[in-house]
């Protein structure tokens, strides 16, 4: 009995240990029954400590003593050591260490009984403990601990979460080691258009072709940006009877952003400025644009085609 008591307390000792106050307040929240169960025990961690070991330690000096009574000497001090280095603690301790959560949760009425029988020693060395080491320090995960953490869950049977949650998760966490400069169409590949520009039929031609709905408007020398015209804006607009001009359409306006802009800051931009193009510029000069659909396939991982980007793909197939 005093060497099952002795092993109960070595168990539930590393099982205490083993837990983190901040993973068991994170289940408790979400419902865990069994961290409801264990975290006021966790959050008084002196508490329960020196009533687990001052059971332990009762428990095992009792065991000596009832030994040395059958026994005499040397021989009773190596079977005691055996049986308790192993039974009393190598064993439950590997034991208890496997689902440390449940094993204390199911018997927080020892650890109620083991608190209310040696109160009177346990709650003067709490207060000890309390003095000396002030305050449990939150342990937050850097972002490259929290990308590893979720890439732990690809592939895992056990995991609620999919690969493509797991891509989308691991895609959000990099976002801010990202540059814009990186992920922007550079200014040769993007469809752009003078304020001067004639919207004459065959211009408009020319847009449907290109397939973008909205078009920035740039000077020559590319220093200035003027807005963004919006292709379905033209779609009222008699183009033959009349010499119309770029400038004479409404152009949204847009803020032109720095080349070194972090990615998750792009994504507050577009979300504060309620727009979906903005230009790039590097040295005062624009370099580039990035969309809203950029950093989205950025979060997600991959690369969204459209209607006209798969029609583009098949006519490049075709050739």
């Amino acid at each position: 009995m005093l060497l099952a008591l002795s092993a109960l307390c070595s168990g539930l000792n590393v099982a205490l240990i083993s837990l983190s106050l901040q993973d068991l307040q994170r289940k408790a929240k979400l419902g865990n029954v069994y961290a409801q169960k264990v975290l006021p025990f966790r959050k008084k961690t002196h508490l329960t400590l020196a009533a687990i070991l001052l059971t332990n330690v009762a428990a095992v000096s009792a065991t000596s003593l009832v030994l040395e009574s059958v026994l005499f000497g040397l021989a009773a001090g190596i079977i005691t050591t055996l049986l308790i280095v192993t039974f009393g603690e190598i064993l439950p301790q590997a034991y208890f260490s496997h689902n440390a959560l449940k094993y204390m949760a199911r018997l927080k009425w020892v650890l109620h009984a083991m608190i209310f029988i040696t109160y009177p020693f346990s709650k003067p060395l709490q207060l000890l403990l309390d003095n000396l080491f002030k305050g449990q320090k939150s342990h937050l995960h850097t972002r490259q601990e929290l990308g590893v953490i979720i890439s732990e869950h690809m592939g895992h049977n056990e995991s609620e979460l999919d690969e493509d949650e797991v891509e989308i998760i691991r895609g959000a966490l990099q976002l801010s080691e990202k540059k814009v400069i990186n992920i922007l169409m550079p200014i040769d590949d993007v469809y752009w258009l003078t304020p001067d520009t004639k919207l004459t039929s065959s211009k408009i031609a020319e847009i449907k072709e290109v397939g973008r709905s909205r078009i920035p408007i740039f000077n020559r020398n590319l220093s200035r940006c003027y807005g963004v015209l919006l292709v379905k804006e033209l779609v009222d607009v008699d183009f033959d009877e009349n010499d119309i001009r770029v400038s004479d359409q409404t152009l949204h306006p847009v803020q032109l952003v720095g080349s070194k802009t972090a990615l998750d800051t792009m994504l507050r931009k577009f979300l504060s400025t309620h727009t979906q193009l903005i230009p790039i510029v590097k040295d005062d000069k624009i370099i580039g644009i990035v969309t809203i659909e950029d950093i989205i396939e950025e979060i997600v991982g991959q690369e969204i085609e459209d209607e006209m980007d798969k029609r583009q793909a098949q006519a490049e197939g075709n050739t």
